[in-house]
């Protein structure tokens, strides 16, 4: 049987909506994704570890939700990670897991928290979920060395757009590709996704 918050996910819908479903998502939303086979987080994870090499730099979990993408990092071997949603559904889930120094809720227009090595939107940027000027903010918020992992789904690269910007970044010079690779997202509904590791110059 069809999961119908999956039948929902991709259709483009406010801020205000797009908190309301994975609100509404939270208690069922792990099992569903497990049930598919969710391997963007670890990829992210992994790839993140292999370029940024301190385990113990602290990391911003951008869009963290029930903490998957959080326990992704941890298995990877980080041991600092700060989460941040736009649903307290979602930010519940994730605190009973235990593994972030902080958890903070945060509005579709509020301020990208800075000075991290590393912030991580996992799954997060795209079809369904947060629009492509969330990225932007994420890039403008990297200090001079700090490095983004996040990834598109096929969904997502469906619109030109955002791939389009991250080109434009590394084109401009302002970021330097050090990772991307298309690999599986959800297998169970044959999706893909690329995963991209870039570092701000």
């Amino acid at each position: 049987m069809s999961n119908p918050y999956f039948d929902k996910v991709y259709k483009a819908r406010t801020e205000d909506e797009t908190r309301d479903l994975y609100d509404g998502w939270a208690a069922t939303y792990e099992q569903a994704v497990q049930d598919e086979g969710y391997a963007t987080p670890r990829r992210c994870a992994e790839a993140l570890h292999a370029t940024l090499g301190d385990a113990q730099a602290p990391v911003l979990d951008f869009g963290c939700g029930t903490g998957l993408s959080g326990l992704a990092l941890r298995l990877a071997g980080f041991s600092t990670i700060d989460g941040i949603d736009l649903s307290p559904g979602m930010l519940a889930h994730a605190r009973e897991k235990d593994i972030y120094r902080t958890l903070t809720p945060i509005g579709p227009d509020d301020p990208v928290p800075t000075g991290y090595a590393a912030v991580a939107a996992i799954g997060v940027i795209g079809a369904g979920a947060a629009p492509l000027a969330a990225l932007d903010r994420i890039f403008e918020a990297l200090d001079a060395g700090a490095q983004c992992v996040f990834s598109f789904n096929d969904h997502t690269l469906e619109d030109p757009t955002f791939e389009a910007l991250v080109n434009r970044w590394i084109a401009d010079g302002r970021l330097r590709q050090l990772f991307r690779e298309h690999g599986p997202h959800l297998p169970g509904k044959n999706i893909n996704s690329t995963v991209y590791v870039l570092e701000k110059v």
